[in-house]
């Protein structure tokens, strides 16, 4: 498989001010030291507690936020060495679905402007009447019709404005698309439909995803493999079924004893972690999750586990591994 996205050690730290002079008095760890690839064609999900840092690794990978250090390399280019031009033209490979249909959309825009607009801007078709074809075009690919683009992001439900945010991510033709919570804010049943449609549209263009998500179900559905996060950093990452038959990473059996499984009959075991979340301004030194681990050992609270894997494709940052 070609490798699309690559990145390297990837850190967001968030300054905390302080004081009259808001003097900084720490930095708040939201991303320290992510590392992934993304192959072509391929679904990464990204799974773990909100606030572990999913989002803002998104928005880094785009340039939304500005990293503090590491890389992200998009076939090979470095993003973060990129001239002005050439990150504009970035927007075009790499777009976003956000988490809220009701606040990503502009209200004071048509549908038709809010597809068309991205093409004007980036020149991708010569004559208004390129533009109006493929805003159609795109309007019936995600279940709307042509007559709706006339009205405003108001007139939808959220599942419409949902698939609305999908149409306007597919307008330039990208070849990597982040889903930040694509589906969390809808009702089950619509979040079954975009779903399918997201899949549907990967087959059709051959589209590759990374989903961001805390819905482990969704993730299992959507995913080829998964990376598993903690407290700003990736803890374990495999493929979805060795993800979901056999986790190495104490945190991810704790977060796949909490999914509920419909058979009553079932017996389960389940793993209550203890304490809370640390705070990720003082993160905990060795081992970010040796405070709450039910398997912790001497070693954990000293030193930081490496990411090694344990079998063809399974990585597991963990010193019971070591």
């Amino acid at each position: 498989m070609d490798t699309l996205l690559k990145v390297e050690d990837l850190k967001v730290h968030f300054p905390v001010k302080k004081g009259l002079f808001s003097k900084t008095a720490g930095y708040v760890h939201a991303v320290d030291g992510v590392s992934l690839t993304l192959e072509k064609g391929e679904t990464l999900g990204i799974v773990g507690e909100s606030g572990c840092g999913k989002t803002t690794t998104g928005m880094a990978i785009l340039r939304l936020e500005e990293p503090t250090g590491g890389r992200v390399l998009f076939q090979g280019q470095d993003v973060g060495q990129m001239t002005r031009t050439e990150r504009l033209a970035l927007r075009q490979e790499m777009q976003i679905i956000f988490q809220d249909p009701y606040s990503s959309l502009n209200p004071r825009m048509t549908l038709d402007r809010i597809l068309g607009d991205p093409m004007r801007i980036h020149g991708l078709y010569d004559t208004p009447q390129e533009i109006r074809d493929r805003v159609d075009y795109l309007l019936e690919k995600v279940g709307l019709t042509p007559e709706q683009g006339v009205r405003y992001p108001h007139e939808f439900s959220g599942g419409q404005r949902q698939r609305i945010g999908i149409a306007r991510a597919l307008a330039l033709n990208p070849q990597v698309i982040i889903g930040d919570e694509p589906v969390s804010a809808l009702d089950v049943s619509i979040q079954a439909q975009i779903i399918n449609l997201l899949l549907d549209l990967q087959d059709e263009f051959g589209l590759s995803y990374i989903i961001i998500s805390h819905d482990l179900a969704v993730v299992e559905y959507l995913c080829d493999r998964i990376a598993v996060m903690y407290l700003g950093k990736i803890v374990e990452t495999a493929p979805y079924r060795a993800i979901y038959t056999d986790p190495r990473h104490p945190y991810t059996q704790a977060l796949l004893s909490a999914v509920p499984v419909p058979d009553p009959d079932v017996a389960r075991t389940r793993t209550i972690l203890g304490g809370d979340v640390p705070s990720p301004i003082h993160p905990p030194s060795g081992c970010r999750f040796h405070p709450r681990c039910p398997s912790r050992m001497e070693i954990c609270d000293q030193a930081e586990p490496e990411m090694r894997e344990t079998e063809d494709g399974h990585w597991v940052a963990c010193h019971l591994y070591g």
